[in-house]
């Protein structure tokens, strides 16, 4: 697995990885648009894996790449509609949730300045997102029902820190209004495996943000 401690989608698939108990090496890599780097990542982004034919790159093409392996415990649901369903709720999440949130983690997280319109389109998008969230996510306990899912992986990395946006930018708690949400969330933090990354993140997260700002600054 190739990626970087603070990188949500990164640890989307260590964290796959690690519930499904398949050995992997974790290889440090930042995103860059060098020749060698486009050849493994066409994008030159993280994460992207290297199997034994060849590379594989973006999060949700990982992610079923590893259930369709078949190694290790199954993170999708053995029914095809009950798989579906899982698979809908992680594109939900992605496109309605994490997208708009990002739009602004410039502003919310890293000191920048976005323009009005960028901004007003998020807070629609993300209270839409979540709303969209709250009608078809179950959270009983789970986001698709009573077993640990891919969709809660997704979730995990995505509703937390689009929610953070939501608070930091418009004063709105957009979990809140999903009933189960927050537990989820707690549920998940205490796993052992979310805490070990989290703990990765938390170490390179200073590192993270004195870069992000200096570009940000270079760039005005």
């Amino acid at each position: 697995l190739h990626g970087f401690p603070v990188s949500n989608y990164a640890n989307m698939v260590q964290l796959a990885l690690l519930e499904k108990g398949v050995p992997f090496e974790y290889v440090l890599a930042i995103p860059d648009q060098s020749t060698g780097f486009l050849a493994k990542s066409p994008r030159g982004k993280v994460p992207f894996i290297e199997t034994p034919q060849g590379f594989i790159n973006e999060t949700s093409a990982i992610l079923e790449y590893l259930e369709d392996s078949g190694e290790g415990k199954p993170l999708l649901p053995a029914d095809p509609y009950a798989r579906a369903q899982v698979r809908a709720l992680m594109r939900e999440i992605e496109l309605y949730v994490e997208l708009p949130g990002r739009s602004c983690y410039a502003e919310a997280y890293f000191g920048g300045t976005l323009p009005d319109a960028i901004k007003a389109k998020a807070r629609e998008d993300l209270k839409a997102g979540f709303a969209t969230l709250g009608r078809h996510g179950k959270f009983a306990p789970y986001v698709a029902g009573g077993e640990f899912t891919l969709a809660d992986i997704v979730f995990l990395y995505s509703a937390d820190v689009a929610n953070g946006v939501a608070l930091k930018l418009f004063g709105l708690d957009l979990l809140d209004g999903i009933p189960g949400a927050k537990a989820l969330l707690a549920r998940l933090g205490e796993n052992p495996n979310v805490q070990a990354i989290a703990r990765a993140r938390d170490a390179a997260m200073p590192a993270f943000i004195a870069a992000a700002q200096a570009k940000l600054k270079a760039a005005q």
